[in-house]
C-alpha cells in the first residue's frame, strides 16, 4: 500500500470519528464562509491593502499552529491577527480627512469581510500542512473561525455609533471576553461528547487548559487593533512579537508533557521485556484506568497522573527474584502486593518530579476498606493502613481485571471476573469503581 493510500485512509478515518456536535459546528462555520465570500464578491473588497496584510498574518499563524496537551489544536498568532482585524477601528493618522472620527483613516470593512479574509488566510496557511499529510482538524478550524465571527459581528456595528475611545476600549474588552467564553464553551461541549465526560468536568478542563492562552491571544488582538489604528500597518510587525513569544513558551510546555509521557510509556515496558508481566498489560491497565477515571468525573490533570501511575504500577516487580507466574499480582499475597507497590513507588520517587504518582502507586495495592471493620483488617494494637486515593482504587480494580482477563475478548469471561470483583468489593475493591469498570467494559465493541 502506497503512502498516498495510507494518508487517504487516515483522513477518511478522521472524518468518520467526527460526532454530531462537530458536524454542526463545521456546517455553521461553512455557512458563514459561503455568505461572507458571496457578500465580498458582490460588494468588493474594502481597503484591500489592509485586508491582504492581515490575511498574510493569519496565514502565517495557521502555518505555525501547534497542538497543546489534550490534543487541542491552536493557532494563537492566527487568532490574534483575525480578532485584531475584527477589532480594527482605523489605519493610522496619515491621509485621514479633517472630519475623520478619532483623527484616523476609518476601517471600512464589514463583519462578513472579516470572516472572508480569515477563512482565506486559514486555508492558505493550512495548504503546506495538507501537502505533507498533516491535515488540520476541521472542528478546530471551524471553532477558531466561529470565534472570530462572534467578535466581528458584535464589535464592528458599534463603530457606526461614534463612541469615544474610552468606551470603545471597554467594548473591545467585553467582546474578547465573550469570544473566549464562546470558544471554551463550544470546545467543552465537543470534548464532553467525544470522550464521554461530564460537561462540567469538560468545561473545567477547557478553562484550565486554554484560558491563559486565550487571555494572551485576546490581549494581543486588542493591542494590534489599537496600535494599528494609532500607528498604521507597521504596528503589526511590532505587536505580534508578544504572542509569538507566548506561543513558543506553550510549545515548549507541550513538548515537555509529551516527552514525559513517552518516557513513562517506555519505562513501563521494562517489566514486559523482562518477562515479569504479560505483553500489553501496562497499556491495557492504563486505558481501562483512564476510561474509569473519566467515568467517575476526574479532571484532565488527575487523569494524566492516573495514566502515569497505571503505566508504572508493576515496576516494583523488577525487584523480585522469582517473577509471579504471568505477572498476575492479584494472585499474590497481600503482603507481597504491598511490597511490590512500595518498591515501585521508591523507583518512581527517584525521578524527583512524580511524587504524587509514586503515592498513588504505593497505595494502589491497599484494600478499599482499611478499618477494623474490614475483612482481614488490622488486629488489635495495629494501625489501619491509609485509605487509598481514588486513582489508587481505580488502578487496583483495573489491574485485577486485566490480570484475570488479559487480552481475551471473551465477554463471558469478562462478566465472570466482574462478578468476582463485585463479591470482593465488601473490603478489597471500591464498589463504585467496579461499577464504573462494568460500564466501560459494556461500551467496548463486540468482537
Amino acid at each position: 500500500m502506497s503512502s498516498t493510500q495510507i494518508r487517504a485512509r487516515r483522513e477518511r478515518a478522521a472524518w468518520q470519528t467526527i460526532d454530531s456536535g462537530q458536524l454542526l459546528l463545521i456546517a455553521t462555520a461553512g455557512l458563514f464562509v459561503v455568505v461572507a465570500i458571496a457578500e465580498v464578491a458582490a460588494a468588493g473588497l474594502r481597503q484591500p491593502n489592509v485586508a491582504i496584510i492581515f490575511g498574510v498574518l493569519i496565514a502565517l499563524g495557521e502555518l505555525f499552529r501547534m497542538v497543546m496537551p489534550g490534543n487541542r489544536e491552536v493557532a494563537p498568532i492566527a487568532s490574534a491577527g483575525a480578532m485584531g482585524y475584527a477589532l480594527l477601528v482605523g489605519i493610522g493618522p496619515e491621509g485621514a480627512p479633517p472630519d475623520a472620527p478619532l483623527g484616523v483613516v476609518p476601517a471600512e470593512h464589514s463583519p462578513l469581510q472579516v470572516v472572508a479574509v480569515t477563512s482565506v488566510g486559514m486555508l492558505v496557511g493550512s495548504l503546506p500542512h495538507i501537502l505533507v499529510g498533516r491535515s488540520p482538524r476541521p472542528d478546530a478550524m471551524a471553532r477558531r473561525l466561529f470565534t472570530v465571527a462572534v467578535v466581528a459581528l458584535c464589535f464592528r456595528p458599534m463603530l457606526t455609533l461614534g463612541l469615544p475611545w474610552q468606551l470603545l476600549l471597554a467594548v473591545m474588552g467585553l467582546v474578547v471576553v465573550l469570544s473566549c467564553f464562546t470558544d471554551v464553551l463550544i470546545a467543552a461541549m465537543i470534548r464532553a461528547e467525544a470522550v464521554r465526560a461530564r460537561f462540567g468536568i469538560a468545561l473545567r478542563d477547557e478553562i484550565d487548559a486554554k484560558m491563559a492562552l486565550c487571555a494572551a491571544t485576546s490581549a494581543t488582538a486588542m493591542l494590534i487593533a489599537v496600535a494599528t489604528t494609532a500607528m498604521g500597518e507597521a504596528a503589526l510587525l511590532i505587536f505580534t512579537v508578544p504572542i509569538l513569544v507566548t506561543q513558543f513558551a506553550f510549545r515548549r510546555y507541550a513538548g515537555i508533557r509529551a516527552t514525559y509521557l513517552q518516557t513513562v510509556r517506555a519505562l513501563s515496558r521494562v517489566t514486559e521485556v523482562g518477562g515479569y508481566v504479560e505483553t500489553g498489560h501496562s497499556r491495557r491497565v492504563s486505558r481501562l484506568s483512564v476510561a474509569m477515571g473519566r467515568e467517575l468525573g476526574m479532571s484532565e490533570e488527575e487523569l494524566l497522573e492516573l495514566e502515569y501511575a497505571a503505566l508504572m504500577h508493576d515496576i516494583g516487580q523488577l525487584s523480585l527474584g522469582d517473577p509471579i507466574p504471568g505477572g498476575a499480582t492479584v494472585l499474590a499475597s497481600p503482603a507481597e502486593q504491598r511490597r511490590i507497590a512500595e518498591l515501585g513507588a521508591e523507583v518512581i520517587k527517584q525521578t524527583g518530579v512524580l511524587d504524587r504518582v509514586a503515592h498513588i502507586v504505593q497505595l494502589s495495592s491497599h484494600p478499599y476498606r482499611t478499618g477494623p471493620e474490614a475483612l482481614g483488617g488490622p488486629g488489635e494494637g495495629e494501625r489501619p493502613a491509609p485509605v487509598p486515593p481514588l486513582a489508587g482504587r481505580i488502578i487496583k480494580v483495573a489491574n485485577a481485571y486485566d490480570d484475570l482477563v488479559g487480552d481475551s475478548a471473551d465477554r463471558d469471561r469478562g462478566a465472570a471476573v466482574l462478578e468476582r470483583l463485585r463479591l470482593d468489593s465488601a473490603a478489597e475493591y471500591d464498589p463504585t469503581v467496579v461499577e464504573a469498570l462494568s460500564r466501560v467494559v459494556d461500551r467496548r465493541p463486540r468482537p
